[in-house]
Formats: structure tokens, C-alpha cells, sequence
């Protein structure tokens, strides 16, 4: 699709930046950890991941925006079996690729190898928008290939797709940013998407809170299979952050890199 790289780069910026201009007018918590080796960690893993999906494009070129493009133009997929008002396929893809990734977002959490993996993103000891891209380069190509493999399956035309990945980096920019939204606009947001105070409790050190509020844009998958959790055992402020067992070390870029293969 013409221009969609210069589209998602200019949104990811900007959202960035607005983001953690808010973090330091309306924080919610006050961090503790060293903020400039974090960034340069979390900004480390975004590059490594951007240069590990170029090189998994020249061996598989239909990456999600492509295989939508492929599957259009062939009619492979569900949607392209059936003669549908484009408003009505536009919004199921949305849906349904939104919980497909909670679906994802969960079974990381359940199978042992992927969460020795994904357990990355949660080895952050603070929790603002550097977060959000926080990932290690295997999730994100497993990631990749599970969406193309959907996106192969569904058959959804290649805006919706691409309105997706810009829905899907926007909201976790924005659900892991250290922003205090006031109460009664943070209740009634959360009504639809996933909102920081919502998924804050997912990266509680306790397993019982990490092991809920999965969701990234929408909150309604979470209500629905009674992974919702409302509110920390512990307050906000006070909620530990991270993994019980890790040091001061997930600040480092090549403990955090090597973190899946070594024994704790």
C-alpha cells in the first residue's frame, strides 16, 4: 500500500512524543528506576525488532498489510467468499483481529517457552509508554507470522489491516503510558478500550493481577472471559512493577536481550 510505512512512522512518532510529553505534565506514579538507561533498553529492542522484520520480509515479502493485498487479489480468505457491505467487513476485522491478539496476548502467558519470551516486555521495572515497545525480536517475528497467518484465513482488505496496526500500536502506546486520567474519564473509558490504570495491574509482580487485563485496544475480551480485574490489590502509587525476582539489571539492553535462555 502506497505510503503506509511514512503513515505508521509519522503516527508512531507523534503518539510517542505526545505521550511522554503527558507523562511529564499529569504522571501517575513517580518512577524509581534509572529513566535514561530504561529508554535506551526499550528503544534498543524497537530498532533490533524494525531491522529482524525487514530481514523476515525478503524471505516471506507478504507481511500483514501484503498477505491482505495477496489473499484480495486471489480470493483466498472467509471474507472474500462472501459479498459483504465493506463497513460491515471493516468493522468484524477490527473485532476480530483485536481479539485475536488478546487471544495471543494470553497464550504467551500459558505456554512456558513463549512466556520465557514475552516475559521481556514484563522484566521493565517501571511502566510508561517506552513500555509499549519493549518486545523481544522473536515475539514480535512469532507475532508477525501469526498475523499474516490470520490475515491469509480472514481475507480483510489491506485498509482495515492497516488501520489495525496503527489502532494496535496507538493503544499500547497509550494503555502503557504513566498518565493520570481523572477518575470518572478513566471509568468511562474504559468501558471500550484498555486504559493504563486497567492495564498497569497486568504488569503487577503479583502472578495472580499479571495474569489478567490482557487486553491492548479493547477492553470488552476481558470482561467477557473473566480475566478482568478492576482495581491492584495494592494501590496504584504503591503496585510493584515487574518481576519479583529480577535486579536493577532489566534496565540493560543485553540482560534483557539474553533474558529467554538464561536459567534464574
Amino acid at each position: 500500500m502506497e505510503n503506509e510505512i511514512f503513515i505508521r512512522l509519522g503516527i508512531f512518532f507523534l503518539a510517542f512524543a505526545a505521550l511522554a510529553l503527558l507523562e511529564q505534565v499529569i504522571p501517575r506514579r513517580s518512577e524509581e528506576a534509572n529513566k535514561g538507561s530504561r529508554w535506551r533498553t526499550n528503544w534498543s529492542f524497537i530498532i533490533i525488532d524494525s531491522f529482524f522484520l525487514r530481514l523476515f520480509a525478503f524471505a516471506l515479502p507478504l507481511l500483514a498489510i501484503g498477505a491482505a493485498m495477496d489473499a484480495k487479489a486471489n480470493s483466498i480468505g472467509i471474507f472474500n467468499l462472501f459479498d459483504w457491505p465493506i463497513f460491515v467487513e471493516f468493522i468484524l476485522s477490527i473485532l476480530i483481529l483485536d481479539f485475536a491478539i488478546w487471544l495471543q496476548h494470553v497464550v504467551t502467558h500459558k505456554i512456558p517457552f513463549l512466556w520465557r519470551v514475552h516475559q521481556v516486555h514484563h522484566s521493565d521495572p517501571e511502566f510508561d509508554v517506552s513500555t509499549a515497545i519493549r518486545f523481544h525480536p522473536i515475539e514480535i517475528v512469532l507475532s508477525m507470522l501469526f498475523k499474516v497467518g490470520l490475515v491469509y484465513l480472514l481475507g480483510p482488505s489491506a485498509l482495515a489491516v492497516l488501520v489495525f496496526e496503527i489502532l494496535l500500536n496507538a493503544s499500547a502506546m497509550f494503555n502503557h503510558a504513566n498518565i493520570n486520567i481523572p477518575p470518572k474519564l478513566e471509568k468511562f473509558l474504559r468501558l471500550f478500550i484498555v486504559t493504563p490504570d486497567m492495564h498497569r495491574i497486568h504488569h503487577s509482580s503479583d502472578r495472580s493481577e499479571h495474569d489478567t487485563n490482557y487486553g491492548f485496544a479493547l477492553s470488552i475480551w476481558d470482561k467477557l472471559f473473566g480475566t478482568y480485574k478492576v482495581e491492584p490489590n495494592l494501590s496504584h502509587p504503591k503496585m510493584e512493577v515487574g518481576l519479583r525476582w529480577q535486579n536493577d539489571k532489566p534496565t540493560k539492553f543485553w540482560w534483557s536481550i539474553w533474558l529467554p535462555f538464561r536459567n534464574k
